[in-house]
């Protein structure tokens, strides 16, 4: 996803380059942006990346403000499914990604032949990152990454990422004054870090590079080899809509193992679709808004969409797009009760710390672990453990 930047850039001039010959002497984050290089410039000549490169590679960087804002105040998602979900999986959306698996049909087919990943999954992520490479973003990935690694919350994560930036440099597929991206630092249509694209990188169009910024051909087949590699099956669906009955177990829904789809079936789960080929498999069955709202069940195949993007609308959306562009019904959203406002919900989580639960930072977001501790208060209360936060429960608790 792409979000955009609140505050002015304000850079920091970069001393000169040497290789520092004891990598242990620089910091491994923060400090004089000079010594820091120097230890990037150290590691990357380490790595075998020639001098030369490193210095055209980090010639000009510089700490970019507006990336540490975004960092320190990221978007979140805030939204409910309902609301998320009809506003990615738009009906403008859906046309283009049909459009676009025709376009590149070859490419779709090449994708699910060498690596298992259906087009629909693929144009699905395409749509949800950047529009089909309409909204990339505008931060410059080498800043942006220099920026990141050399701030000291999570050097751990964004310094090997810009000693990859740097190899791309070297490889030709990244041009450091002028790629940009978004603010943490990923990369093209779909939106990939430099450590991703090395690894799992495919030139689709054959022209000795791999450009996800300019390349669909590119961008199709490296997201599919991305997607595998995170354990994608083929073969197998994500999600798959159900309707619920009146009574269930309600405290085993929610993203738990221990069922088969089999097992929900037998209780009266139903695919919306009548497919029950895959009662074999494990199965969850989700609750975005709770036992009156949409319900799905999720297969392993939906661990990839976790392992993309954390957030769980982000991801329930991103697998309902996927069955919409391969044929799918809108969802039956159901009537869901009314949850909390933003106030609401940490207050929720507030009482739930308080009640002994781990519910992680306070942030106003029914994340995995709220909803986790919602179910077990509301087995206790006597209620339905559907996990879905309203105000006549946040009253009685």
């Amino acid at each position: 996803m792409i979000l955009k930047a609140r505050h002015a850039l304000a850079s920091v001039a970069l001393l000169a380059l040497t290789a520092s010959p004891v990598l242990a002497q620089t910091p491994a984050c923060g400090g004089d942006l000079g010594a820091f290089l120097q230890g990037v410039k150290a590691e990357a000549v380490a790595k075998g990346v020639p001098a030369d490169v490193v210095d055209r590679a980090l010639a000009g960087a510089a700490i970019d403000q507006k990336v540490l804002s975004r960092d320190r105040a990221q978007g979140v998602f805030k939204q409910t499914f309902t609301e998320f979900s009809k506003r990615t999986v738009s009906k403008s959306r859906l046309d283009i990604g049909e459009q676009k698996m025709k376009e590149y049909a070859d490419v779709f087919a090449r994708a699910e032949k060498e690596y298992g990943v259906p087009a629909p999954v693929i144009t699905a992520f395409w749509a949800m990152e950047t529009d089909f490479g309409a909204v990339q973003g505008d931060f410059n990935t080498r800043n942006a990454l220099v920026t990141l690694a050399h701030d000291c919350r999570r050097p751990e994560m964004f310094r090997p990422q810009l000693i990859a930036a740097i190899e791309m440099v070297q490889h030709g597929d990244l041009d450091p004054a002028t790629t940009t991206g978004a603010w943490a630092g990923e990369i093209g249509q779909v939106q990939m870090l430099p450590e991703d694209i090395i690894a799992h990188g495919v030139d689709g169009d054959g022209d000795g590079h791999v450009n996800l910024k300019k390349s669909s051909p590119d961008a199709i087949l490296t997201a599919a080899k991305f997607i595998q590699s995170l354990g994608f099956k083929a073969g197998q669906p994500a999600i798959q809509e159900v309707s619920v009955p009146e009574q269930l177990p309600w405290e085993k829904t929610g993203l738990q193992p221990g069922m088969k789809a089999s097992d929900w079936f037998a209780l009266g789960v139903k695919p919306r679709n009548g497919d029950t080929a895959f009662g074999n498999l494990e199965a969850s069955l989700v609750l975005p808004q709770g036992r009156k709202g949409a319900a799905f069940l999720t297969y392993p195949n939906f661990n990839v969409y976790l392992e993309w993007n954390q957030s769980f609308i982000y991801t329930t959306s991103a697998a309902y797009f996927a069955t919409r562009l391969g044929g799918a019904p809108t969802y039956e959203g159901g009537n869901p009760e009314p949850g909390l406002d933003d106030t609401g919900m940490k207050a929720l989580q507030t009482k739930l710390q308080t009640l002994g639960h781990d519910v992680g930072k306070v942030d106003g977001i029914l994340g995995s672990g709220t909803r986790a501790a919602l179910q077990k208060e509301q087995l206790r209360l006597g209620r339905p453990a559907d996990g879905w936060a309203t105000l006549e429960l946040l009253n009685s608790l």
